[in-house]
């Protein structure tokens, strides 16, 4: 483990030329975008926290067959303090720094008011964000990091709080047709209030890019919900979003701002503030897009933590999501360096598997249905919402899948109804293993892996004029902890699973978090689908049955050769 986390990665400015096995779809042209950390020490001083590393952008860049790798740190200002110090000087959310080296108590007491609602590192290391024709590298505070796709350059930093009166905000915005951005973030005691607040920006603006008139200009406040607990409000991630409405999960992991207040001057790190409240419920906030205002209808559900929601749409009267859960907090603990890179196995077993549940909740209740009755009559799913005493509604999901996390869609069925789920593969651990397609409505799944292989986030490219869902290719960054073996990026037929071609790279590639791709000017449209003729790489085919707090033990698992799930 220690050659994907322990080592600082080396940057490639120039572009570095991959070699190609198998062939790559001629329709292909663009560029896979990726971040992530990259390097966690800094002279002596070293970073506690994976999610603490500064942040690497790496990017594929694809073109008649060929692939050109390169890789550069994100130029933060951040970045700029740590290495001008030799030493982490910012701090981040799992690393608490001092830019004074003696640390002692009078510099802490002179920095506590600064401290108290804290100016956020701009390591933006977590996704790419695209806003109208400019792209953005983001993390989950206030600000982002504008920056050049091509040449992976750093450009201005932008400060959300001059556009919408945010200090947090998610990393997973929604896009709509037009390429407008929706997203939430969090306003912590805004005039005595805490809410979460729902935003939009413009995909165009009048102006635009002639005038050098930023779409953030224009961003505008969407929706506000006041936090159940003013000083605790939840941690998110992600949200959901549907034609018609907008789901937001206010889950019991919360951050407590008093001891975030005063995280500076006692030394601990924010990430000490963030507990989860098994006592708790979570609370299920549906906005209509159309007035802009939340649902009436209280909606519950179990204790949970999500991270990454993975799609939601309306059937029937009823509004369906789809989320990664686990029971408790504890997978933020697993990505503590000290577990990653020492015992790893025993340090990072995962005590919540990731699940992927199904919820259904009515869009309308009826007001004479008898408490305790579901209000749930579809055939599609078997989740249920309870009808209880105070006309409020409780939950209960439908387990689909366990052990799949960063979960991708065929974007293009966002907000609609959908059948597949792109994402990774873990087991026992945190660490994804192998790449997984789920099929909801078959229940069956494929998998690709690879020994001493570790893939990222798979992300899904439709082929130009596709009309099936899973009509393109899987493109996703592997790690090699093999030294025979070099990484490589990975193509798949995402309909067959089976592998058209990978590009190997003679570099440390570093683990990547989330991405996008960006295709070519003058996408052609009129070139043909990618080859169904590359053999299977140890492929896996199952059906899964529904799950329960055990392992899946009764799949059924063989080669995949043809491109039907098996049952």
């Amino acid at each position: 483990m220690e050659i994907i986390f322990g080592r600082n990665k080396k940057e490639h400015l120039e572009p570095v030329r991959a070699r190609v096995t198998g062939k790559i779809p001629a329709w292909l042209q663009g560029t896979l975008l990726r971040n992530g950390p990259g390097m966690h020490t800094v002279g002596e001083t070293r970073y506690n926290h994976w999610f603490d590393g500064l942040a690497l952008l790496h990017s594929f860049t694809i073109r008649d067959g060929e692939v050109y790798y390169r890789s550069k740190y994100l130029r933060s200002d951040t970045y700029t303090a740590n290495i001008e110090a030799n030493r982490i000087v910012v701090s981040e959310f799992g690393t608490m720094a001092y830019p004074d080296p003696c640390k002692n108590i009078f510099s802490k007491a002179f920095s506590y008011l600064s401290h108290t609602i804290p100016d956020f590192t701009d390591n933006c290391l977590i996704n790419i964000m695209r806003c109208g024709e400019d792209f953005y590298a983001t993390t989950e505070t206030n600000y982002i990091r504008k920056i050049n796709p091509q040449t992976l350059e750093t450009l201005e930093k932008v400060d959300y709080r001059k556009y919408v009166a945010v200090n947090l905000a998610t990393s997973h915005p929604h896009y709509d047709a037009a390429g407008n951005v929706l997203n939430v973030g969090t306003s912590i005691v805004d005039k005595g209030k805490t809410k979460y607040v729902i935003f939009k920006i413009p995909a165009t603006v009048p102006g635009g890019r002639k005038e050098g008139r930023s779409p953030l200009k224009d961003a505008e406040v969407f929706c506000s919900i006041a936090a159940r607990s003013l000083l605790s409000p939840s941690y998110y991630h992600s949200f959901g979003v549907t034609e018609n409405y907008v789901v937001f999960l206010e889950q019991p992991f919360k951050l407590d701002i008093l001891k975030m207040a005063t995280a500076y001057i006692r030394g601990v790190s924010w990430a000490s503030c963030l507990a989860f409240h098994g006592e708790d419920k979570t609370h299920i906030h549906i906005i209509d897009r159309r007035t802009r205002k939340p649902v009436l209808t209280k909606y519950h559900t179990d204790p949970m933590v999500v991270f990454h929601h993975v799609n939601a749409y309306e059937e029937d009267g009823c509004l369906l999501f789809d989320v990664i859960a686990y029971e408790d907090g504890s997978l933020y603990q697993l990505f503590y360096l000290a577990n990653l890179n020492k015992d790893f196995k025993e340090n990072s077993r995962l005590t919540s598997v990731p699940t992927l549940k199904r919820f259904v909740l009515p869009l309308h209740v009826d007001k004479n249905a008898e408490v305790g009755s579901n209000l749930i009559n579809l055939s599609s799913t078997t989740a249920r919402a309870l009808k209880e005493k105070d006309g409020q509604v409780y939950c209960q999901p439908e387990l689909l899948y366990e052990g799949l996390e960063l979960p991708r869609i065929n974007y293009a069925h966002n907000g609609k109804p959908y059948r597949y789920v792109f994402a990774a593969g873990v087991q026992w651990s945190p660490i994804p293993t192998k790449i997984i397609k789920y099929d909801i409505l078959t229940k069956s799944s494929l998998k690709w892996g690879e020994e001493h292989c570790w893939p990222a986030e798979p992300l899904f490219v439709p082929t130009p004029g596709a009309k099936d869902e899973d009509d393109g290719i899987i493109l996703s960054a592997i790690v090699s902890t093999d030294p025979q073996k070099s990484p490589f990026l990975l193509v798949l037929d995402a309909r067959t699973f089976t592998e058209l071609a990978r590009a190997s790279v003679d570099v440390e590639m570093h683990l990547d978090i989330h991405g996008l791709f960006i295709p070519d000017a003058g996408w052609d449209l009129g070139k043909q689908a990618p080859s169904r003729e590359a053999p299977a790489r140890d492929m896996q085919t199952e059906k899964s049955p529904p799950t329960s707090s055990s392992s899946n033990n009764g799949e059924t698992r063989g080669l995949c050769s043809s491109g039907s799930f098996q049952e």
